[in-house]
């Protein structure tokens, strides 16, 4: 067995100097780290030694574990110095790294994850490449420091043959990243009828979700599910997506005492998760969570905000609000699954503990509520001296149910007949409501609980500012105003946009950089941060109808469009051109825990051009869907995002046109109305701007009004908020 050597607290490498969270963690490791730059590229070729390559992220935890195993041992570190020039990268300030070497180690390993653990020649081609090495050989992988041993044996006899086989192996790399249009892309609804047919194959009627252990949100499945469920009135499917969202919401994965949820279930039942909680997840659950209310307020007759799925789309952007904002309104990255070194700790609870801090009466509540047992429901089996008895808090038996008040609903007939959706199995996807002794008594408890947790040691934060991922945030604090007319998230999407312009974009040369942490931003341009952020700024003017949102919008979209898009072939590079730290250019396309940047970017670009009329927004769009044609028929799994771009494609959406004094109460109540149904195939649009030229057209009458359009047809102008809220059913 290897014998780990501590590591001299007072050494210090390179990667003192850099600004990323992740890379200052490895700042005191032994090992001789350089970051992802040119002078590490030049010492390996005049070395002539291979590069040793680590990717990960600040709250990553098996990153941890391999640092504490291995990058801390003296011994590792040495041999690493001696044999290799050894590079970190954090995969969330470079996705274009970690996109070319992930492929390749998915494609000759079989799977990957992070950290991400390749070797290469000096020229940067990958020959051989893993995830997480344990320090020893166990379980099948090989230890670290014996597999640095064969490998600097094998580039020390048989240099050569490696460097041709990398060449191989990028040129096959390059073949696997290349998309080539189909000549005759069948593009119509049967690609969205076939892909909601497999995703109810794979759906779990037990626990929710679409597919087992470990369990991903991954919401722009359950996203697209819904869109498609819209359009062909499949009520079955809706049920699923409730379903899911109901056990997400009492389950482990969402943070019972202070909201958001963690990045994954390790458990088929959403119980047990890997704790980090990451600002992309939080994103795209919060808009999640809000179809579901809307889906479930309509049929149900609920007003705003009476919904369990509001309260927990709240609750997960109160949670980044209090927990994830910086002072000057952009939103951090993520938060660590660690804290003491051990995973879960800071948020797991031991029978002890609780019988100590509660009333006996809280205690009883809170153990049947939350299943506290004495010997926990889990361990840190990565850490060599695990906590026992650790209870990750879900929500195991509900209190007793009072019967909400219900609303009729308006018009002649709600869109789902609210017999037909699911019945919460628990309130805490919301507020509890119970007999009102125990239902006191939880809130009692649970406030109990989260006071002496804020006592405690907190994970570690990840306090750098992304443009891609605050663009996911501003769309959903900016839609969360719109459907729920919450004033605080107005005020915190038009906070984090000002904050992003002044720290990331460069107006002069339009152009939108990726990282801003401590003072200084990067000098790196990705298409994800152009297309997330358009996405949000488009939300933003959708929720309040300011010109210079849209303005701002267009703005971006032009200069996306002249840095990434492949006017030959269609598509979306993920960098720009001129970008000489890569072997490859890549069209980023797989919807996974987040969506591709080439997804949003189409679906970005086809709201765009309805509310603008410009048809140079609406050609890239198409263009790229007509390259990833084959895809869609065949992986839709790997597509959630851009099924949801087909879906907004293939018909002209509903343009939602208000006129009046966008100040007045009534123009404001007229906008909340256009937000308050779910009706994906819409766009929402002021008169003003730059808007498409019919809707300039269009004047108030007597005060605010709506227009409800298809084309150059409107139906019959109104400022009533119930006719608006009927036109769109």
């Amino acid at each position: 067995m290897t014998q780990i050597i501590p590591m001299d607290a007072h050494y210090t490498n390179s990667l003192a100097k850099e600004k990323s969270p992740y890379l200052l963690q490895h700042a005191h490791n032994p090992v001789d780290w350089f970051a992802w730059n040119e002078a590490a590229f030049a010492r390996a070729r005049a070395e002539s030694k291979p590069i040793f390559l680590s990717i990960g992220y600040a709250t990553c935890h098996w990153c941890h574990v391999m640092e504490r195993e291995s990058f801390e041992d003296k011994q590792v570190a040495a041999f690493l110095r001696e044999h290799f020039i050894s590079i970190k990268v954090d995969r969330e300030e470079r996705p274009d790294v970690d996109k070319i070497y992930m492929t390749f180690v998915q494609a000759t390993a079989g799977g990957g994850g992070w950290p991400l653990n390749v070797f290469l020649t000096p020229d940067l081609k990958p020959f051989f490449g893993g995830t997480y090495f344990p320090p020893d050989n166990r379980h099948g992988r090989p230890g670290f420091l014996p597999l640095l041993q064969q490998i600097a044996q094998l580039w020390r006899e048989r240099k050569l043959e490696l460097a041709a086989s990398a060449d191989e192996l990028h040129a096959r790399l390059e073949l696997l990243t290349t998309r080539e249009a189909t000549e005759d892309p069948q593009l119509n609804p049967e690609a969205l009828r076939h892909a909601l047919a497999l995703f109810k194959e794979a759906y779990d009627a037990v626990n929710g979700g679409f597919g087992g252990a470990p369990k991903f949100p991954q919401p722009a499945i359950p996203s697209f599910v819904l869109r498609a469920a819209k359009r062909f009135g499949d009520i079955a499917a809706v049920k699923m997506v409730l379903h899911t969202c109901e056990k997400m919401a009492a389950g482990g994965i969402r943070d019972q005492l202070g909201g958001g949820f963690a990045r994954y279930a390790v458990d088929a039942e959403w119980r047990v998760p890997h704790f980090e909680k990451m600002l992309y997840d939080n994103a795209q659950l919060a808009q999640l969570y809000l179809d579901a209310h809307l889906i479930s307020a309509d049929a149900s007759g609920l007003t705003q905000r009476e919904t369990p799925f509001a309260a927990v789309a709240c609750d997960i952007l109160d949670y980044v609000l209090r927990d994830m904002t910086h002072p000057g309104g952009g939103f951090y990255s993520a938060e660590d699954a660690d804290s003491e070194g051990h995973e879960g700790k800071f948020y797991c609870w031991t029978h002890d503990e609780l019988s100590q801090l509660l009333s006996p009466e809280e205690f009883r509540v809170a153990v049947k509520y939350f299943g506290i047992t004495k010997a926990g429901n889990f361990v840190d089996h990565s850490h060599p001296q695990p906590l026992l008895g650790q209870n990750v808090l879900s929500v195991v038996a509900a209190l007793e149910r009072r019967s909400p008040t219900r609303r009729e609903p308006t018009g002649d007939q709600a869109p789902l007949d609210a017999g037909n959706l699911p019945k919460s199995e628990s309130r805490q996807a919301g507020s509890e409501t119970g007999a009102p002794a125990d239902e006191q008594l939880l809130a009692s408890a649970k406030a109990k609980m989260l006071a002496a947790r804020a006592g405690r040691v907190r994970p570690h934060l990840d306090d750098k500012i992304l443009a891609s991922w605050n663009g996911l945030m501003l769309g959903a604090f900016a839609r969360a105003h719109a459907v729920l007319n919450v004033a605080k998230y107005r005020l915190a999407a038009e906070k984090n946009l000002a904050f992003l312009r002044e720290k990331l974009w460069d107006a002069g040369s339009k152009t939108l950089f990726h990282r801003w942490r401590d003072g200084e931003r990067d000098q790196v341009q990705l298409l994800a941060g152009y297309a997330f952020l358009l996405d949000g700024v488009i939300q933003l003017y959708e929720a309040t109808l300011e010109p210079a949102h849209l303005d701002f919008a267009v703005e971006l979209a032009e200069a996306m469009v002249a840095r990434f898009y492949d006017p030959a072939d269609g598509g979306f590079w993920q960098s720009p051109a001129g970008t000489n730290d890569l072997i490859l250019r890549v069209k980023d396309d797989y919807d996974g825990a987040e969506p591709s940047s080439n997804s949003v970017a189409m679906l970005a670009l086809l709201k765009l051009a309805a509310l603008t009329g410009r048809e140079d927004f609406r050609q890239p769009a198409t263009a790229t869907l007509q390259l990833s044609a084959a895809r869609l028929q065949t992986q839709p799994a790997a597509l959630g995002y851009m099924l949801q771009a087909l879906d907004f494609w293939l018909e002209e959406p509903r343009r939602v046109v208000l006129a009046g004094d966008g100040k007045s109460a009534k123009f404001r109540e007229l906008l909340h109305a256009a937000h308050a149904v779910y009706q994906p195939h819409k766009i929402v649009l002021g008169n003003t701007g730059a808007v498409e030229p019919f809707a300039k057209t269009l004047a108030a009458q007597d005060g605010p009004t709506v227009y409800v359009c298809l084309g150059n047809a409107c139906q019959l102008p109104t400022n009533e908020a119930a006719k608006v809220k009927e036109s769109l059913r």
